[in-house]
C-alpha cells in the first residue's frame, strides 16, 4: 500500500507509514529520543542578545566592537539575529562560559556554528574561527596568546586563502592539519554557512561544511599527533643504494649529423625590398626563422634502471612520546569564544553550538540553519534592487565589473598585514 508524503517523512526516514498520525507520532518520538539522549554544553542563537558573553581587550590591540544584528538583508529578523563584528582592521575578542563543562573524554564532541560574510567581496578578508578554551581564561583580557582546547572555523581572505581551520592543542603544542581543508569557488559568498566538526573517542573525524562532508578520517594521521613508531636517527642511507628509477638506453646512439642541424635557417619565403641597395644597406640576407628540422639537444631514451632498489626509508623505531591508549584531543573545555583580526566588518556569527551529539546538532541546523540558507539568496537580491544603484548589481552568475580592480585591493591589503 503507498502513501502520499508528507513533510514530516524526511525526519523520520526513508519508511513510508499510510497512517498520518503515525508519522507524526514517529517523528515526535525520534526527535524527543534525540534530544533526551544528547548532552548539551552550550547553545546560542542570540535571542536573548549578548548577556553570556564578555567582550576581550587584550593589551596593546585596538579593538572593535561586537553588536547584536540579524544584518542589512534576512529571512527572519529573529531567527537570523547573531554576534556581528563593527570595525574594520580591528581586533575582534569575545567570550562566553559554558552552560556546563564541555568533556570529550571517553565520548564525542561536536562543536558548531554559522557565520555570515555580509560584506563578503572578492577582496574580502575576514577569520571566522571559534575557540574552546580551559579553565583559568581571564575573559576582560582574552586574546591570541591565551590557551586553547581547539580552534575550528573559516579563514577567508580574496579566493587564494579560503580554507577551513581545524586546529588542536596537545600539551601546549597548536598542531595544525597536514593537509588544508579548502572551499570550492561557489562556498565562498556573503550568506550564511555552517561549520560543523565531530570528534570521537576512538581518534576519528569528521568535517562538515553546510552539512555536507568536508574531510574526516583518523587525528593520527592528518595532524602532528605523536605517531606509535618514528624514524631511526642512527639509520643512514647506505652509499651503494641506486634511487634513480630510469637511466640512458645504452644501446641508443646519436644519429650521425645530428648536431649539425640548425636551430634558425633563412626564410625561405622572404625576398629582397626593391628599395633595397646593396651599396648604401650593405649585402641584403633574409631574415632568420625556426627550423622546422631542428630537435634540440639529443638525449638518449630513457629504460628502467636494473640496479634501482626503491625509494629508501629509515627503519621505524618505537617512539618515546607514543602513550598507548591515550585519546587524543581529550579536553575538559570551560569557556568559548572569538579572537580575530578583522579586516572587513560584517560577519555575523549564529547558532553556536557544543554537544557530544552529532544528530542533534544536524536537527538543530535543520530546524534554524536550513530555512535561512534556502530563502537568502532571494532576499538578498530583493534588498540589492531596493538599496543598490543598477551599476553595482551583480548578475545571476555573481560575476561583475571590477574584479580586476578588486584583485589589486586584495594585494594591497595583503601588503599592508
Amino acid at each position: 500500500q503507498t502513501c502520499a508524503l508528507p513533510i514530516f517523512q524526511r525526519h523520520v526516514g526513508s519508511g513510508c507509514y499510510c497512517n498520518r498520525q503515525t508519522m507524526i507520532y514517529t517523528t515526535l518520538a525520534l526527535a524527543l529520543i534525540g534530544a533526551a539522549s544528547a548532552e548539551v554544553f552550550f547553545e546560542e542563537t542570540f535571542s536573548s542578545g549578548m548577556d553570556k558573553w564578555t567582550p576581550g581587550s587584550p593589551a596593546g590591540k585596538e579593538v572593535g566592537k561586537w553588536e547584536v544584528t540579524p544584518g542589512k538583508w534576512f529571512v527572519d529578523e529573529e531567527v537570523n539575529k547573531g554576534m556581528a563584528t563593527t570595525e574594520d582592521m580591528r581586533f575582534h575578542s569575545i567570550s562566553a562560559k559554558l552552560d556546563k563543562p564541555a568533556s570529550s573524554k571517553g565520548k564525542e564532541l561536536v562543536l558548531q556554528f554559522s557565520a555570515k560574510y555580509e560584506a563578503h567581496q572578492y577582496a574580502f578578508c575576514g577569520g571566522g574561527y571559534i575557540k574552546l578554551m580551559p579553565d583559568g581564561l581571564k575573559q576582560a583580557t582574552f586574546g591570541g596568546d591565551d590557551e586553547y582546547h581547539i580552534m575550528f572555523g573559516p579563514d577567508l581572505c580574496g579566493y587564494d586563502v579560503s580554507h577551513i581551520h581545524t586546529i588542536f592543542n596537545h600539551k601546549g603544542q597548536n598542531l595544525l592539519k597536514t593537509d588544508k581543508i579548502s572551499l570550492e569557488y561557489s562556498d565562498k559568498n556573503e550568506y550564511t554557512h555552517l561549520y560543523t566538526l565531530h570528534l570521537k573517542p576512538d581518534g576519528t573525524y569528521e568535517v562538515f561544511f553546510d552539512l555536507e562532508s568536508k574531510a574526516k578520517g583518523n587525528l593520527v594521521d592528518d595532524w602532528d599527533f605523536p605517531k606509535p613508531s618514528i624514524d631511526d636517527p642512527d639509520d643512514k642511507k647506505p652509499s651503494d643504494w641506486v634511487d634513480e628509477t630510469q637511466i640512458d638506453d645504452p644501446e641508443d646512439k646519436k644519429p650521425e649529423g645530428y648536431d649539425d642541424i640548425p636551430s634558425q635557417i633563412p626564410d625561405p619565403d622572404a625576398t629582397k625590398p626593391e628599395d633595397w641597395d646593396d651599396e648604401d644597406d650593405g649585402e641584403w640576407e633574409p631574415p632568420l626563422i625556426d627550423n622546422p628540422d631542428f630537435q634540440g639537444e639529443w638525449s638518449a631514451k630513457k629504460i628502467d634502471n636494473p640496479a634501482y632498489k626503491g625509494e629508501w626509508k629509515p627503519k621505524q623505531i618505537a617512539n618515546k612520546d607514543y602513550e598507548e591508549g591515550v585519546q587524543l584531543a581529550a579536553y575538559e573545555s570551560m569557556y568559548i569564544g572569538y579572537e580575530l583580526w578583522i579586516v572587513n566588518n560584517g560577519t555575523i556569527f549564529d547558532n553556536i553550538l557544543v554537544t557530544d551529539d552529532l544528530e542533534y546538532a544536524k536537527a538543530q541546523a535543520e530546524k534554524l540553519w536550513r530555512p535561512t540558507s534556502k530563502g537568502e539568496k532571494d532576499v538578498k537580491e530583493k534588498w540589492d534592487k531596493e538599496n543598490k544603484p543598477a551599476d553595482d548589481i551583480p548578475d545571476e552568475d555573481g560575476d561583475g565589473e571590477g574584479d580586476e580592480d578588486a584583485e589589486e585591493e586584495e594585494e594591497e591589503e595583503k601588503d599592508e598585514l
